[in-house]
């Protein structure tokens, strides 16, 4: 008999859990349904012990997740990689992004610049200190809600230069998306998933688990923006 699985995710993960799910079902292994929401309120809903069986968070979060005893000891399992890319509105000029200096530069001229509340928009911060801009660019910034993707901002013309994770950026409308971050100033996320400890299948979860990172899945992480983990 196969087992019905249910899964939470962080938004960045979305359009790639989805493709699992139906390439999982079209196996035979049974159906699985992933919920993908802001990655701090999945967070919260499996600390507050909602009944999923497997959790895809930035490998950060997961951790947070087992050092408070919601996920079971030694499922963490990391999954993929995930780049940040650049983005400006369809249309818009678009600012030289090739190396460290050009972006760096193209951020110092921006009227207004979005990212988002997950771990990418943290480290983009840190990488604003390190430029020595994070003062002169505080009026600037504009962070997404969570849940709501810094290229909808883009795309509506409310920020001029947006910052997320490329399989979240790709396929939106009315944006175009300049790369990824130069040498020198990557921001690569990992994502990990891990076995809730309110799943009433641990055994069915770790499978599905094994399978999101196995060779099977690989075509499905590159057409997605993802690297391997």
């Amino acid at each position: 008999m196969t087992a019905s699985l249910t899964g939470i995710s962080s938004m960045a993960t979305r359009q790639l859990l989805t493709e699992v799910a139906d390439a999982w079902r079209r196996s035979g292994r049974g159906e699985v349904v992933f919920e993908s929401v802001g990655g701090v309120d999945a967070a919260r809903r499996v600390q507050d012990g909602e009944a999923f069986d497997i959790v895809v968070l930035a490998s950060d979060a997961i951790d947070r997740l087992g050092a408070a005893g919601r996920i079971v000891a030694g499922s963490k399992t990391d999954l993929m990689r995930s780049g940040v890319a650049i983005a400006v509105r369809h249309g818009a000029p678009r600012p030289a992004v090739d190396c460290e200096r050009e972006l760096q530069a193209a951020v110092a001229s921006a009227r207004t610049i979005g990212y988002s509340t997950g771990p990418s928009g943290t480290a983009l911060l840190r990488l604003f200190d390190r430029w020595g801009l994070a003062q002169d660019l505080r009026e600037r910034l504009v962070q997404a809600p969570p849940g709501v993707p810094v290229g909808a901002l883009v795309a509506r013309g409310e920020v001029e230069l947006g910052f997320q994770q490329l399989s979240e950026l790709m396929h939106l409308d009315g944006i175009h998306v300049l790369g990824t971050m130069p040498p020198g100033a990557e921001i690569v996320t990992t994502f990990s998933g891990a076995v809730c400890v309110a799943s009433s299948q641990p055994a069915a979860a770790r499978a599905l688990l094994d399978y999101i990172r196995s060779p099977a899945v690989e075509a499905i992480r590159h057409r997605q923006g993802m690297l391997t983990a």
